[in-house]
């Protein structure tokens, strides 16, 4: 039990300490919440994509690439999506939340949070299965929230320009361009391969620091009813009924290390940056559901590593 304690703790509190950093240097001045934005950017224009790219292309994809997982995760994240989108008409009664408040149900932060943990808990190898369903469930993820936030103020979802845009996206660009170099063979030159895994190294302590420098908790009481909702289900409904049914359908180790990224994680930051950018919906809600459910999953995740650790789950 001691063990499992200490293996939990350490796929958690680094990255609470992390976080902690960051809105200690934002408290002290060191950073402004602008300065937030700008890095976030750099963030995820170069230093994500290059650790994704680097995770699938140092990967034995073959190996990973399990249909009955890829299916089980599309099918969850589906399940959940159109459980929050008929669920919200009971839980929101304010139209400009309804898309906010679905879109924090559904949506994980797998990349930021799930690739860290997974690291932990694999001793860093084998991740291929969280890799591979990165490419998969990121793509998916865009497209539906922007599916939930036009059909919740009104608007008409254009199905060519949201894949066009999906396909823009840097994470998915990489996560492509690391399977075509696996499927093909291709090796990078030492130089630009030692390159790119570096600034890939980058990424997750970057990104942690800047969630943490993203928090604000004032306005949260005017909005406390749906970050509470939004939370609860979030971060213990959703995984307390889809990671028990993944144990049951037999997933074990990195597989179901990493249904834990895409069920058990946090809201996306991203969806933060959507709703702000689309106009549609309480783009502070939004900033709100990120803050809480990323808060609190330090002791959610904390619990259910603990809880399927124990239980022989990895």
């Amino acid at each position: 039990m001691l063990e499992d304690f200490l293996l939990s703790a350490n796929a958690v509190v680094p990255m609470f300490l992390l976080m902690a950093a960051g809105y200690a240097a934002r408290e002290a001045g060191i950073l402004e919440r602008g300065d937030v934005f700008r890095f976030n950017r750099a963030a995820f224009r170069i230093f994500l994509p290059c650790l994704l790219f680097m995770n699938i292309y140092e990967s034995d994809l073959h190996a990973a690439a399990n249909p009955g997982l890829i299916l089980f995760a599309v099918a969850g994240v589906l399940l959940v999506f159109f459980a929050s989108c008929v669920g919200v008409k009971y839980l929101e009664p304010l139209e400009n939340r309804k898309g906010v408040v679905a879109q924090g149900i559904f949506r994980s932060n797998f990349v930021i949070m799930g690739l860290p943990v997974a690291e932990v808990l694999t001793g860093g190898e084998n991740l291929g299965s969280v890799t591979l369903l990165i490419a998969i469930v990121v793509p998916l993820f865009n497209f539906l929230a922007v599916f939930v936030l036009e059909t919740f103020r009104g608007g008409k979802v254009k199905p060519g320009e949201v894949l066009l845009e999906i396909l823009k996206n840097p994470l998915v660009v990489s996560s492509l361009l690391g399977i075509l170099f696996q499927m093909l063979s291709v090796r990078l030159p030492g130089l630009v391969e030692t390159a790119v895994s570096n600034l890939g190294r980058i990424a997750t302590p970057l990104q942690l620091f800047l969630l943490g420098a993203f928090f604000r908790f004032d306005g949260m009481k005017v909005r406390l009813r749906p970050v509470i909702t939004v939370t609860a289900v979030k971060l213990f409904v959703t995984p307390g009924l889809i990671l028990p049914a993944a144990a049951l359908a037999g997933f074990r180790g990195a597989e179901f290390i990493a249904l834990i990224g895409v069920f058990a994680t946090p809201t996306a930051v991203n969806s933060f940056t959507m709703v702000q950018q689309m106009h549609c919906g309480d783009e502070e809600l939004a900033g709100n559901i990120v803050v809480a459910t990323s808060a609190v999953s330090m002791l959610s995740l904390f619990l259910w590593i603990l809880l399927f650790r124990h239980l022989g789950m990895f």
